[in-house]
């Protein structure tokens, strides 16, 4: 897992790197130019870091433009469910509310979500499923 601040850092990385690629999601800035450098596997949780929302939206790290670019560059969404578990209640709650919506929008511009670090098969699909995934996205996010 790749979790570097600096662009060029990143790419050198990737370069370098084999197997599954994944790189951890940072701003918004980052996030756009990692995705459309393209290279790697899965951006893993978007929608985590401090985000400000708005009075009637989220802003949960994905737009439909990225998800576009990810669908292009063949680049999945990640979720880290180990990471969710640690978070404080609240924290969960806004979290979840942020994925669900990436799931939604990655379901209209049919990018690939994949689900990591979960502990039953079952359970994960059944998450997803409940946040609003289609069963294909599910089949696919679940290995």
């Amino acid at each position: 897992m790749i979790s570097n601040q600096n662009l060029e850092k990143t790419k050198q990385e990737i370069k370098k790197a084999s197997g599954t690629i994944i790189v951890q999601a940072q701003d918004d800035r980052y996030n756009r130019k990692i995705l459309e450098y393209g290279k790697f596997n899965i951006l893993l949780s978007p929608e985590s870091g401090f985000r400000k929302d708005k009075l009637k939206t989220l802003d949960s790290g994905l737009n439909h433009v990225l998800a576009k670019i990810a669908t292009k560059n063949k680049i999945a969404i990640g979720i880290n469910l180990q990471e969710i578990k640690k978070l404080q209640k609240k924290e969960k709650a806004e979290r979840i509310a942020r994925i669900k919506q990436n799931i939604k929008i990655c379901k209209k511009a049919k990018t690939k979500i994949k689900v990591l670090n979960y502990n039953n098969k079952k359970q994960a699909q059944s998450l997803l499923l409940s946040l609003g995934a289609s069963t294909l996205q599910v089949k696919e996010a679940v290995l």
